[in-house]
């Protein structure tokens, strides 16, 4: 391999490497951010996501809090939990069948 081919080469892995390192960022922001939602709806401080920075097990920690803590939320009103009441279905009137079927004649 010559100088030139070499000097293509690296930079063809530079400009790779900034590729991936741009999804990864991205895809880090957008976990930071999923987690921020969860920890404001479950009723605690929202920058508890950023634990997610913490290399090795800052996933971890966070669905330790996540699962393992009390969520401070309203619960829903128990009138819209279940359907509506709806009337009961018409009763029709009772018919015996005949004692011996079929009839004969």
């Amino acid at each position: 391999m010559d100088q030139q081919q070499a000097q293509q080469f690296g930079g063809m892995i530079a400009g790779m490497m900034g590729i991936f390192m741009f999804i990864g960022v991205a895809a880090l922001a957008f976990g930071i951010f999923l987690f921020w939602r969860i920890f404001t709806k479950a009723g605690m401080a929202g920058p508890l996501s950023l634990l997610i920075l913490v290399p090795g097990i800052g996933y971890i920690v966070v669905l330790c809090i996540l699962a393992f803590s009390d969520w401070r939320v309203i619960p829903a009103p128990a009138a819209q939990l279940y359907p509506p009441n709806y009337p009961p279905p018409p009763s029709f009137p009772s018919t015996t069948p005949p004692s011996t079927f079929p009839p004969q004649s």
